[in-house]
């Protein structure tokens, strides 16, 4: 149906009005503000009229270019960059999983590296196709691995035998914080990472570039209650150190050498009460600087340092 609030007479060419409006007549004032869709090509102001010869339209050079595009599926159905990708590869679960896709250059020196040992086939594509895969703005370099998140394993198989160190996060929901607190404790040499299932990121997309492949590396296991789950670590031999600002206690003090897990909070809202209730003692890292806001990912790497330093010696 026609948008024109006038209806065409076909026999005598003549508009007929369909609103019992009289036509406008030549020299009559037009009604000022935004038109319909012919509104622009004329500088009519009137409503409907379709312009044979509209203005062409003029775009700046932000808009002539491309919109960068989000992904079509979902970011954690992938794991992108040189480390995350590499180290997805080269764990084992991931044997026949997933699809393996790199620029050129990338391709050639997976093929001349071995960096692919569990027999994935690279295919090879040009950046442009990566970046359409992928969030706007991930940095892939030319690597993207398109895979399921892990899942996880179970408690029992971090926590046994009681041995060094864990480290417990209780809704950290930043998969950048997260993916950092992974690096640190990989690089410490924790035993583990627990979260609790509902309040935590896939193991994979922007977490996965932040760990720098460390989530292929080091277990995680996802539990549905974290205060249960300190109950049975406690039972196992662990002690469980919670971090919080307020508390009168250092972290060096709360420390020995007794297996421990160390628990982080959110930086908003801390340690939910529950779970601090169920730590053995609460401990801050002392700021004599005065700034008393530490990153949590930050918090995290003090404190992952001054617990292994207490349970052995550092080099």
């Amino acid at each position: 149906m026609s948008r024109n609030p006038e209806r065409n007479d076909r026999k005598s060419g003549k508009s007929t009005p369909v609103s019992g409006k009289p036509p406008r007549t030549a020299g009559s004032p037009r009604k000022s503000g935004t038109g319909g869709a012919g509104s622009g090509g004329t500088g009519d102001g009137g409503r409907g009229g379709w312009n044979p010869n509209p203005r062409e339209k003029t775009f700046t050079e932000s808009q002539r270019a491309p919109r960068p595009q989000r992904a079509g599926a979902d970011a954690d159905n992938f794991v992108w960059g040189r480390h995350p990708v590499l180290a997805a590869l080269s764990n084992p679960t991931r044997k026949g999983m997933g699809r393996l896709l790199a620029t050129a250059d990338r391709a050639a020196e997976i093929q001349r590296d071995g960096l692919a040992p569990h027999g994935h086939t690279v295919e090879v594509t040009d950046p442009q196709l990566l970046d359409r895969m992928l969030p706007v703005g991930a940095v892939h370099q030319g690597m993207v691995f398109k895979v399921a998140a892990l899942q996880g394993v179970a408690l029992d198989d971090i926590a046994e035998p009681a041995d060094g160190i864990i480290v417990m996060l209780d809704q950290l929901t930043d998969p950048q914080n997260v993916g950092a607190i992974f690096r640190s404790a990989l690089a410490f040499g924790a035993r583990g990472i627990i979260v609790q299932d509902r309040h935590s990121p896939a193991l994979a997309g922007a977490l996965a570039k932040a760990s720098a492949g460390a989530t292929e590396r080091l277990p995680c296991a996802r539990v549905t209650n974290l205060s249960r789950a300190l109950e049975r670590l406690a039972d196992l031999g662990w002690r469980a150190v919670g971090l919080d600002g307020s508390s009168e206690e250092t972290l060096e003090d709360a420390l020995d050498g007794r297996p421990t897990v160390l628990v982080m909070g959110s930086e908003g809202d801390g340690i939910r009460r529950l779970v601090a209730e169920h730590c053995d003692v609460l401990a801050k890292i002392p700021m004599p600087g005065g700034f008393e806001s530490l990153n949590v990912s930050n918090a995290a790497a003090v404190a992952l340092y001054e617990a292994t330093r207490k349970q052995r010696p550092l080099d």
